[in-house]
């Protein structure tokens, strides 16, 4: 015989089983047997077949990683499992049973505001166990509910306390903090929420138009403020040089002389200057000692 927990439309587990375990109704086809041996020995029916429901109702089992509450007549005893255990059938009644195994659980939020009035849909997992399952039962009627929702209403939040920018680089952050919370809502419960992953963030087609603008006008801007920068430093080098050349005119003419000598030192060059730059400068005896070396023959 398979018997099968059943689960909710989340895909939780809700921790029900059948009402006859396995080895109950082992039990029950070994009494069947044994009760049919008495019968064709000429004993009584009636004790074989009471005995058969009573070890198929009685005789229950939890997986390894299962925990199950007991109550008599509505009243909580105790917990049990893993392993079988006993009931008193119809004066005890057992509870979901809770699986404290580590769960994963899918959270999204759709179409919700960041701080900067930007619509985005995140999707996350939150990693979740039960550490006491005696209060999980008896505090909370759908835990597993409960935490998805909680979940979902502190993502939406979250986001709306964050910007778009700190919403895609700080991820780990976001989830920290969404851990935090919900840690705090879920340690009465006896759960503990390990950790909170921020799984993915989606904004509209045309925001990811409009940003990947804003963010090439961006750096543009910022390529001009280098530039403009950089024309500043030179203006304050070309004023320091102004001011060394205002108090030392002999310094002024040799740069003068050598951008003269930088202009003619290639053939087929021509360079005008002003006479009174000439007479200034004392450079008709430095021109004509340049072309007289040019006519030297080599």
């Amino acid at each position: 015989m398979i018997l099968k927990a059943k689960t909710n439309d989340e895909g939780f587990s809700t921790g029900q089983k059948l009402p006859i375990s396995s080895v109950g109704a082992a039990l029950g086809v070994l009494c069947i047997a044994a009760g049919a041996a008495v019968t064709l020995t000429g004993g009584q029916r009636a004790p074989a077949y009471v005995g058969v429901v009573y070890l198929m109702f009685a005789v229950k089992v939890a997986d390894q990683w299962e925990k199950v509450a007991v109550l008599r007549l509505g009243r909580y005893t105790g917990l049990r499992g893993p392993g079988w255990f006993h009931i008193v059938p119809i004066v005890e009644s057992l509870s979901r049973y809770v699986d404290q195994r580590v769960r994963v659980a899918s959270v999204s939020a759709e179409s919700t505001l960041t701080r900067d009035t930007v619509p985005v849909n995140v999707d996350a997992i939150l990693f979740w166990v039960v550490w006491n399952a005696e209060k999980s039962i008896l505090e909370v009627e759908d835990f597993s509910r409960a935490i998805t929702l909680s979940a979902q209403t502190a993502l939406r939040e979250s986001i709306g306390r964050h910007e778009l920018a700190q919403l895609i680089t700080e991820r780990e952050t976001l989830g920290r903090e969404l851990q935090r919370i919900l840690d705090e809502k879920t340690n009465p419960w006896g759960i503990t929420v390990q950790s909170v992953e921020i799984r993915d963030v989606r904004i509209p087609r045309e925001l990811e138009d409009s940003m990947s603008r804003q963010a090439q006008a961006e750096r543009e801007r910022q390529a001009r403020n280098i530039l403009g920068q950089a024309e500043t430093e030179i203006a304050d080098k070309f004023s320091q040089a102004a001011a060394t050349y205002q108090d030392n005119p002999v310094a002024l003419h040799l740069r003068a002389m050598n951008m003269l000598y930088e202009a003619i030192k290639e053939r087929g060059s021509m360079v005008i200057v002003p006479s009174t730059a000439v007479e200034t400068m004392g450079l008709g005896g430095s021109l004509a000692a340049v072309a007289l070396a040019g006519k030297t023959p080599q």
